[in-house]
């Protein structure tokens, strides 16, 4: 790029930053350590001129933007680690996957497929006999508010303003009908109940609501939920770990297509397998 050139994109966008900012010219000779001369001259139409490397940094760093933004080598004014934080964030996380920030993403990706890869049983298909039990241990308001959110998740899912694609690990079904692994303790009741209740799900809402069972021997998948083009969250406990940069989104997209594509029972015969599970 001509010197000129690019003298005209560092002179605009420092005064777009300093405008932003509300830092006058003696401001910023202040926090650059340069006479107030010296900006005067980097921001004067007639006169270009390029700021050394040291000013320029100074500048950037006052004015909480990048170097590579003021001098053009850029479109996003972010520095490098802002860049990173607004693309990859760390979320606390309650017992319920059911919870205010789930359903504020899930309200966020209205109008988008949102894709779905759970830990367990998705909460937003658990029968509330099935958050009793779970939450057996804790005896106090939290299973209230874990049927409450979960009760607000299920109506957001019947609205469908989003259509809805999860990839659950054929084992689960297969605990939950048996009765074993994390299962181990849960009434038969209780279990049938629960897996009429998602065999309901899929034939009533196909297919605004598709799952597909997985062999967890043959592929995997950590617990992670893509929100539409915009959103992507990984479940690691104590924490959801956010990214919003759309190649990592893009990524984990076509991660969950590859469980797709790789299942061992497709959204159509779910419900058939579920039931051939129940008469075993």
């Amino acid at each position: 790029m001509d010197k000129r050139d690019r003298s005209g994109i560092f002179r605009a966008r420092l005064m777009e930053a300093m405008e932003r900012e509300g830092v006058s010219r003696s401001a910023l000779a202040r926090q650059t350590r340069v006479d107030r001369s010296t900006v005067g001259q980097l921001l004067k139409e007639d006169y270009p001129r390029l700021p050394n490397a040291h000013l320029a940094a100074d500048a950037a760093t006052a004015l909480g933007v990048s170097t590579d933004w003021l001098l053009g080598l850029t479109n996003r004014p972010e520095r490098p680690g802002d860049i990173v934080a607004a693309a990859m964030a760390l979320s606390p996380a309650e017992r319920s996957s059911a919870d205010e920030q789930l359903l504020g993403w899930h309200h966020e990706a209205a109008g988008y497929k949102v894709r779905h890869v759970p830990a367990t049983l998705p909460d937003i298909l658990k029968s509330e006999d099935m958050l009793d039990w779970e939450y057996a241990s804790f005896r106090d308001q939290r299973l209230a508010q874990a049927i409450t959110k979960m009760r607000k998740q299920l109506e957001w899912l019947q609205s469908g303003f989003s259509d809805y694609e999860i990839a659950l690990p054929i084992h689960e079904l297969q605990a939950l009908a048996t009765g074993s692994s994390y299962y181990t303790g849960l009434e038969k009741t209780v279990g049938d109940q629960q897996l009429n209740l998602i065999c309901d799900l899929c034939e009533d809402m196909f297919p605004k609501l598709r799952i597909v069972l997985f062999d967890a021997r043959k592929v995997f998948s950590a617990p992670v939920t893509i929100f539409g083009p915009n959103l992507a969250v990984i479940y690691i406990g104590q924490f959801y770990l956010a990214f919003r940069d759309s190649s990592r989104v893009r990524s984990l997209s076509d991660h969950f297509d590859w469980l797709v594509r790789e299942a061992t029972v497709d959204a159509r015969d779910v419900p058939a397998y579920i039931r051939s599970l129940m008469s075993a």
